[in-house]
């Protein structure tokens, strides 16, 4: 008996003397961790908060879009942007305003808008998008290298019939009719076989005067 309670008391002093030099590390370690577990609860809260806040805010702007009214739209897509810029509404918001202003000739709002969501979307598609239609302003506008620039840019395999296409009516448009075959056969061959859209793109081919080889012969 008296050399289990001799053993038990060394063990206990061996607890005391590792408890004596550890302490403070310990004592650390474990406030770290419940500050960094309640800041992570802290910081998934408010990110809740932001988003069902962003949601109210681009719900406003679906209600302003179905009105019309190019300022009220404006209005609440910049409400929305100034405060949750760093949500997925936001960017989504400023192309649903593209289309109003384009309507109401509204081109450097527009242009901006579509700048500001390539620049700052998390999402890539909601860039290829606003790359396209910008591009499609630029080639109206006759500003061809910088049309092209866009839509050189990395983009996925999705896109690239449409990217291809637009890209050919820009050098198409500049004269460079060659090069605007290659770009046009890539788009015919990148879409689906059965997409209406193909025809358009054999159609623009066969107005160069070169039919695509899975066209009609």
């Amino acid at each position: 008996m008296a050399i289990i309670d001799t053993q038990e008391q060394e063990q206990l002093d061996a607890l005391k003397a590792w408890w004596k030099d550890n302490r403070h590390w310990l004592i650390t370690a474990v406030s770290v961790a419940i500050v960094t577990y309640a800041s992570f609860s802290l910081w998934k809260n408010y990110q809740a908060r932001q988003a069902a806040e962003a949601a109210t805010l681009y719900a406003e702007v679906l209600k302003q879009v179905a009105s019309n009214d190019a300022k009220r739209i404006n209005d609440a897509v910049a409400a929305l942007v100034d405060k949750y810029s760093g949500t997925a509404y936001a960017s989504r918001a400023q192309l649903l305003a593209v289309q109003t202003n384009l309507q109401a000739r509204d081109l450097p709002r527009a242009k901006s808008q579509l700048e500001w969501v390539i620049a700052h979307a998390s999402e890539s598609g909601l860039q290829d998008t606003a790359r396209l239609k910008l591009s499609s302003i630029l080639l109206d506008e006759k500003d061809y290298a910088a049309a092209i620039k866009l839509l050189d840019a990395t983009h996925p395999e999705a896109f690239t019939g449409l990217f291809a296409d637009l890209k050919g009516d820009v050098l198409a448009a500049q004269g460079k009719l060659e090069e605007a075959r290659t770009a046009y056969k890539q788009a015919y061959d990148k879409m689906d076989s059965k997409s209406s859209y193909r025809n358009l793109i054999q159609l623009k081919m066969d107005g160069l005067g070169a039919g695509s080889q899975g066209g009609a012969k």
